[in-house]
């Protein structure tokens, strides 16, 4: 261990008292105004909100130690400045315990997902550039995405899509894929989410062989390489509801860039809502979906993120995090070149004549 590290943990108890840490990057944040349903920002100044059952359950299943959790903050920094001493990144604690809790507190592979984060943004400036908000309004406002406001049982936010909402003429694809990327930013702020996860539930009501052919493989790689090894956050289950037949040809797209864990976790219920009610409790699903938790709100979601606006410019309007940073081929997206573009399109071709035949 490095001379930093041990002077940090001598300092360390086992949360007797909240421990106050130096911030190295995260950005002064207001709070949310009241009515706000969804937890604000976390302070300047870390201190651990986790109740004594979510610091059991991290313990259990992340390998978070309490007494370590700061130490463990600090080896990662360290790694940052060592090697990647050029990297424009947040350093500040609250941040970097997003990607020790997703790679289960393993420094290397903690590090890699935050190297993986930062070569994303590059990768995919249509999605990256100048994100924010207020650049996706028309998004929220067609109703493509919400978050239902009370979270699951096992304490774990749903993400609710609906991509039948969405028609090709209306926006390009990559606009989706900000709204989403936005809500996952939003949603892996509260530890609590960190720790528990999130769930999707997907209603494929109205899609047809115009959503379902327009992104195509390439851009469905980059989609999933995202959420897996690019992203902080633990998606538990994917839940999808009345799907077509054409979803076979969708899921024949999805599957081969899945790994076998995140396949597994994709429930298919057709309309079947008494499957989807052994999968998420009626008591927090909408009226829409069989629950009694009120009639679907798009508008809650909505105003959580462009009031969150300040903030995302802080966080993404800025400079390329990677400029002066030399990384290694094996880091960009499959099929992309050092100097852009797609692979071939032959492998499209071929999924889009297998959704034409499931059509």
């Amino acid at each position: 261990m490095t001379s930093e590290m041990s002077s940090v943990a001598k300092m360390m108890s086992e949360e007797s008292e909240p421990m106050r840490h130096i911030d190295l990057g995260s950005p002064p944040l207001e709070q949310p105004a009241a009515g706000h349903w969804f937890p604000g920002p976390p302070p300047p100044v870390y201190s651990c909100t986790l109740t004594p059952e979510l610091v059991a359950k991290a313990r259990e299943e992340l390998q978070e130690k309490p007494g370590w959790r700061l130490r463990d903050v600090q080896a990662l920094r360290d790694m940052v400045l060592k090697e990647q001493p050029n990297l424009r990144t947040r350093l500040d604690d609250a941040f970097l315990l997003r990607f020790l809790r997703a790679r289960k507190f393993d420094y290397d592979r903690a590090m890699q997902l935050l190297l993986n984060y930062h070569t994303s943004r590059r990768a995919w400036p249509e999605v990256f550039q100048d994100l924010k908000p207020s650049t996706v309004k028309h998004v929220l406002d067609l109703g493509f995405l919400t978050v239902l406001p009370h979270p699951d049982p096992n304490g774990r936010y749903i993400l609710c899509l609906r991509p039948g909402k969405w028609k090709a003429n209306d926006y390009p694809f990559e606009d989706n894929i900000r709204a989403i990327y936005l809500t996952l930013e939003k949603l892996i702020q509260p530890e609590e989410t960190q720790v528990n996860g999130i769930i999707i539930l997907a209603d494929y009501t109205g899609v047809g062989l115009s959503q379902a052919s327009n992104p195509g493989p390439f851009l469905a790689k980059k989609v999933v390489s995202i959420l897996q090894d690019s992203f902080p956050i633990r998606i538990k289950a994917v839940n999808i509801i009345n799907e077509p037949r054409i979803f076979k040809g969708i899921f024949a797209i999805i599957k081969p860039f899945l790994k076998e864990k995140m396949a597994e976790r994709y429930v298919l219920h057709g309309s079947d809502l008494r499957s989807l009610h052994r999968n998420i409790p009626r008591s927090v699903l909408p009226e829409e979906y069989g629950g009694v938790a009120g009639l679907l709100d798009m508008s809650a979601w909505s105003k959580t993120l462009l009031d969150s606006e300040e903030e995302f410019i802080v966080e993404f309007c800025q400079p390329d995090p990677l400029e002066g940073v030399v990384l290694p081929d094996s880091m960009l997206f499959e099929g992309e070149h050092p100097g852009g573009g797609a692979r071939d399109d032959d492998t499209f071709r071929g999924l889009r004549s297998q959704l034409y035949y499931c059509y």
